[in-house]
């Protein structure tokens, strides 16, 4: 375990103390994991209401320059060159065996493409779009912090600052004026509600972040509920759903392959990748609802009616949306169908469980 005065902070760490916030070493850095409320309480509350996220601990980059579309295009296989100013696209960085390096958003802006990557690999992946972009063109925004506020009624409470908001679709981004803060603000997030995510200059976020707090549908949530949101959502997590051995085709993530990228290929990995399009993969992620109320946590085994090995869960835990136990893992192709029995290895005692279809919850955005 990291030391905490070893751990980075973001310029929201002040204020989590101050609202009681119990922390925990993630990527690096020192986060809130829950508040005094509880975890269930924040899951809870960001379902029906508002929640606010530090997620600063991301990457932020700003891309500029001549060829820089192309350059991004041979590193992901999201079709960046269709992409219209001020809209947002989820891909993929790919290695040369078709594994996925990270998960990132990418919009596109008047001028540049603004990206967030994920805050384990934001080193690595600066790195990587350097080496494989025209010189310059590549750069980490440092002096910016990010929030998510997420929920039914985060939209509603954006438009109460500026209601500009209420034009803008899902996925879609643009500067807002928030409190007086000039803010880059995208309408997406990560627990499968309604949202919006903002991008604030560092010296500015407390007093954003105070002022979303003092509206009254909103409160704070750590990184606790964001996990248990993101996978009743059935979203994945870097370095628990994906990693350099797991390629799009077995995450089930084959939608953010462009129609033009399968048909031109031209990207790291695309030759395995759209092979296995073809081929079928040899494993495929599934929704998992285990039968008792014992959570499966990352790293159980799934086996079949004979207790033979099948596949593995990569999150697991209670879902408090869903009322019991959800996860996610992956299984050969033979018993990915919904409704398949399995088992899952809890403490040397197989349970019964069943592969369920993915989200466990309704996608609440709009």
């Amino acid at each position: 375990m990291t030391a905490p005065e070893t751990l980075l902070t973001t310029p929201l760490h002040g204020l989590h103390r101050e609202l009681g916030a119990e922390f925990g070493g993630f990527a690096g850095y020192d986060m809130p994991i829950r508040y005094p409320a509880g975890i269930m309480a924040e899951h809870l509350h960001c379902r029906a209401s508002a929640a606010l996220f530090d997620v600063s601990h991301m990457g932020q980059v700003l891309v500029k320059g001549p060829g820089v579309i192309e350059a991004l295009e041979r590193l992901v296989p999201g079709d960046i060159e269709a992409l219209k100013v001020g809209r947002q696209r989820y891909t993929l960085f790919t290695n040369a065996h078709g594994g996925i390096m990270d998960d990132l958003m990418v919009t596109r802006r008047e001028s540049d493409l603004y990206v967030v990557v994920n805050a384990g690999c934001k080193s690595g992946d600066l790195a990587h779009m350097q080496a494989h972009m025209p010189p310059g063109t590549v750069v980490m925004l440092d002096d910016r912090a990010l929030v998510a506020l997420q929920g039914p009624k985060a939209v509603d409470v954006i438009a109460r600052l500026d209601p500009h908001i209420g034009a803008m679709p899902f996925m879609s981004a643009r500067e807002l004026t928030l409190g007086g803060i000039d803010c880059w603000v995208s309408r997406s997030g990560y627990t499968g509600e309604d949202g919006v995510e903002i991008s604030v200059p560092a010296e500015h976020a407390e007093t954003l972040a105070r002022l979303l707090l003092a509206q009254p549908e909103v409160m704070p949530a750590g990184l606790g509920a964001r996990d248990s949101l993101r996978l009743e959502a059935g979203l994945c997590l870097y370095g628990a759903d994906l990693d350099e051995n797991t390629t799009p085709v077995e995450a089930g993530l084959t939608w953010t392959i462009g129609k033009r990228r399968k048909l031109e290929g031209g990207f790291l990995g695309a030759e395995p990748i759209l092979e296995q399009l073809f081929a079928g993969p040899r494993r495929i992620r599934v929704g998992i609802r285990p039968e008792g109320k014992a959570p499966a946590r990352a790293h159980t085994i799934i086996v079949d009616e004979t207790s033979n090995e099948i596949g593995e869960i990569t999150s697991g835990g209670f879902g408090p949306s869903v009322g019991g136990p959800v996860a996610m893992g992956y299984v050969t192709p033979d018993y990915a169908d919904d409704g398949t029995a399995i088992g899952l290895v809890i403490r040397g005692k197989v349970h019964p469980a069943r592969i369920a279809p993915l989200p466990f919850v309704p996608k609440g955005w709009k």
